[in-house]
C-alpha cells in the first residue's frame, strides 16, 4: 500500500507547467519535420530520430521508439503525418509500461517495524538537499514522522542547508561537526529515530565522484553501520539527478549505478529546461524506476513520477 495517492488537480497543473519548456521545444521540432509531408516516410522517421536525440531522450531509447513506429507503419501501410503526435505519445507510454518504469512502490512498512531508511546519493549541485527537504515534507504531510541525517560531512554548507530544510519542514535532524565520520552520523540518526519510534529516516551523503573507489567504500561503510541499528537498511538508495543537464545526467546515473546499488531515481529541475525527455531515456535504459520528479521551486513541487500523467502532460 502506497503512502501517497494519485496526482491531484493542483499537482497535475504543476506538472503541466513544469514541462512547458520541454513540450514547446518538442512540438516546435515535430511540426518542422512534417511540413510538406502527408505521410510518415523514411525522411520523417530520420528527422524524428534527430528530434528525439536532441530532446535528450537518449540514443538507445530513441532507436527503440523509431523501430516501434516503423513496425506500426509497415503494419498499417500508411500513417498520416497528422497522426504522428498521437502515435508517438502512445508508443512512448507503451514503452514505459513495458519497462514498468512508472510502477513505483511508495509503501514504507518494514518487517520488524523499524524506521524505513532512505539513503540519498548524487553529485553536488543536482538539488540533492532540496529533494531531501521536499521528500521530508511529503512524508510528514502524509502523517509520517521523519528524521534527517546529515552524513555529508565533507562540506559545511551541506549540513547547514539540510538544517535549514529540517527547520522549514519541522523535522528533527541529526548532525555532527564537519569532517566527522559519515557512518557515525548515520548510526546516530537511525538510533535516535528508532528510539523515538520514527517512521522514516532520510540520510544525506557526500556528493562527489572524483574518486569512485573512496565513494564506494564510504557508501558501503555507511550501509554496514546502519544495519547494526536497522537490519536491511537502507531500504531505498535514491539517486538524485539534475534533469536540466541532459546527457550528463545519463553519465552520472551510469557512474553511480556502478558504484552502489541504486534502487530509485529522482530527476530535478525539469521546470527550468527543455530537456525533460531525459526522464524517458533514463527510466528506459537503466531499468531503475524514476520515483520522483522536481517540477518547480515550491516545497510541494516534488512529485511521485506517474508515467501516464507525464506522457499526457508532454503531449497535451
Amino acid at each position: 500500500m502506497g503512502v501517497f495517492g494519485r496526482l491531484s488537480g493542483s499537482k497535475k497543473e504543476s506538472l503541466d507547467k513544469g514541462l512547458e519548456k520541454t513540450k514547446e521545444s518538442l512540438f516546435s521540432k515535430l511540426s518542422r519535420i512534417v511540413v510538406g509531408k502527408s505521410s510518415v516516410d523514411d525522411d520523417v522517421l530520420d528527422n524524428l530520430e534527430e528530434v528525439l536525440i536532441t530532446s535528450d531522450v537518449g540514443v538507445e531509447t530513441t532507436l527503440r521508439i523509431i523501430e516501434r513506429i516503423q513496425e506500426r507503419a509497415a503494419r498499417d501501410k500508411y500513417i498520416n503525418t497528422s497522426e504522428l503526435n498521437q502515435i508517438l505519445k502512445s508508443e512512448i507510454a507503451e514503452l514505459l509500461a513495458q519497462n514498468e518504469s512508472g510502477d513505483v512502490d511508495t509503501s514504507i512498512e518494514t518487517p520488524d517495524g523499524s524506521p524505513y531508511v532512505i539513503m540519498v546519493v548524487g553529485v553536488n549541485g543536482v538539488g540533492k538537499t532540496t529533494t531531501i527537504g521536499k521528500l521530508a515534507h511529503m512524508y510528514k504531510s502524509a502523517g509520517k514522522s521523519v528524521y534527517l541525517g546529515a552524513a555529508d560531512t565533507f562540506r559545511a554548507a551541506a549540513v547547514d542547508q539540510l538544517t535549514i530544510w529540517a527547520d522549514r519542514v519541522g523535522v528533527p535532524i541529526v548532525k555532527q561537526s564537519m569532517g566527522s565520520d559519515p557512518a557515525s552520523v548515520a548510526f546516530d540518526a537511525l538510533s535516535s529515530a528508532k528510539a523515538n519510534g520514527a517512521d522514516v529516516v532520510i540520510i544525506d551523503t557526500a556528493g562527489r565522484l572524483h574518486n569512485k573507489i573512496n565513494l564506494m567504500n564510504e557508501l558501503s561503510k555507511i550501509k554496514r553501520v546502519m544495519q547494526k541499528v536497522v537490519p536491511n537498511a537502507p531500504h531505498e538508495v535514491l539517486l538524485v539527478l539534475d534533469g536540466s543537464t541532459g546527457q550528463n545526467a545519463f553519465e552520472q546515473a551510469k557512474q553511480f549505478t556502478l558504484t552502489t546499488e541504486v534502487t530509485a531515481l529522482a530527476l530535478t529541475k525539469l521546470d527550468g529546461t527543455a530537456k525533460g525527455g531525459v526522464v524517458l531515456g533514463i527510466s528506459d535504459q537503466f531499468k531503475i524506476p524514476v520515483k520522483y520528479i522536481g517540477v518547480g521551486e515550491k516545497i510541494t513541487d516534488l512529485q511521485i513520477f506517474d508515467r501516464f500523467a507525464f506522457v499526457e502532460s508532454l503531449f497535451s
